[in-house]
């Protein structure tokens, strides 16, 4: 992991003993204010090298997004593991409220989780399932 940009931000780390993510901080030299339905990317002043076969689950931090209406807008955004630049997260505010984003404020969380990768082979027909063909709400409400 690599600091980068002109804020020094702590290095991401767990909350809790058994947390999946770990806190992303809004790198920013100056508070950002979001209005309702606007969007902003906010760089979080680090860069990585994740292990071929990993990658990077930019997430929502559910306080975050309860509270004030704040979430990740491609949530989960993935971190390759070729990608050196810093992480940077698009936000946006879902509320009806202006939020402000402050200097290292926890914006998002950074899950890393193994990845495998496919071979796509183009056939003439595919096998029959029992859902078949069923999209959104085919396999009931419930």
């Amino acid at each position: 992991m690599q600091r980068v940009g002109p804020v020094e931000v702590p290095l991401p780390r767990y909350q809790s003993e058994h947390a999946a993510g770990m806190d992303l901080q809004a790198a920013l030299t100056e508070a950002v204010t979001l209005r309702s339905l606007e969007r902003v990317t906010v760089p979080t002043g680090l860069a990585m090298a994740i292990p071929t076969g990993w990658e990077g689950q930019v997430r929502p931090r559910s306080g975050l997004a309860a509270k004030r209406g704040i979430t990740v807008i491609n949530a989960p955004g993935t971190v390759d593991s070729d990608y050196r630049g810093e992480i940077k997260v698009a936000l946006v505010n879902l509320g009806a409220d202006t939020v402000t984003i402050e200097p290292l404020e926890r914006i998002a969380q950074i899950v890393f989780a193994r990845h495998g990768t496919a071979t796509l082979a183009e056939v003439a027909t595919l096998d029959d399932t029992a859902r078949g063909a069923g999209g959104y709400g085919s396999t009931g409400t419930r």
